[in-house]
């Protein structure tokens, strides 16, 4: 049995047919069908983190030069 796709995998995918113009729309918050706030929450617990040839990047943080 295939794996579903998750919540970010759909809003992408409904994003991308909308912009090809499939004449969707995306729902309100709070209407029957939206995603709610816990459905996020409980996407976000079962993210991956983003991996960059096979390590995980750590975040560079720039600071501006003082002239």
């Amino acid at each position: 049995m295939a794996a579903k796709r998750g919540l970010y995998a759909n809003i992408h995918a409904k994003k991308k047919r909308i912009a090809a113009g499939s004449g969707e729309k995306m729902r309100k918050p709070g209407s029957k069908g939206a995603p709610t706030a816990a459905n996020f929450k409980r996407a976000a617990k079962t993210a991956k983190k983003k991996t960059y040839g096979g390590a995980v990047k750590k975040k560079v943080v720039r600071r501006k030069k003082k002239k």
